[in-house]
């Protein structure tokens, strides 16, 4: 007799409850996606500023507006987790950090040095220490 079971671990609901270590791995998927995809917006500035300073002014007036300001941040909130969860693989790809109560300290670590940096990075850079 077969026994019903999921064909995928995947299926959130009854069968599976997400856990810290599934999420975190879902999340450096999205922020690598996310990384790239706002590469072409760091493109357009470039190019936007080589043109000159009309088509600079342009760029900066989207960059300055709301919309932009949330992309920004984003973008920044994805690049520092992916930073510090690129770091926990790198300590995994030399065989370290596999215990349990080491990979879901590290995950929680790599939370708060995300959010704390981004913070710190946004604070200095609309004129916190000024």
């Amino acid at each position: 007799m077969s026994q019903k079971r999921p064909m995928s671990p995947f299926m959130i609901g009854p069968y599976y409850r997400p856990q810290l270590t599934s999420i975190l791995s879902l999340m450096h998927r999205a922020t690598g996606v996310a990384l790239a995809i706002g590469s072409l917006a760091v493109l357009w500035v470039l190019v936007s500023l080589s043109m000159g300073p009309e088509s600079f002014a342009v760029t900066q007036a989207c960059l300055n507006s709301i919309i932009g300001q949330m992309v920004i941040f984003i973008f920044s909130l994805c690049l520092m987790y992916h930073l510090f969860n690129g770091v926990r693989h790198l300590f995994w790809d030399a065989g370290k950090g596999y215990a349990m109560n080491i990979v879901y300290r590290s995950g929680y670590t790599v939370i708060a040095a995300t959010l704390i940096s981004t913070a710190l990075i946004w604070w200095l850079g609309t004129g916190g220490m000024a």
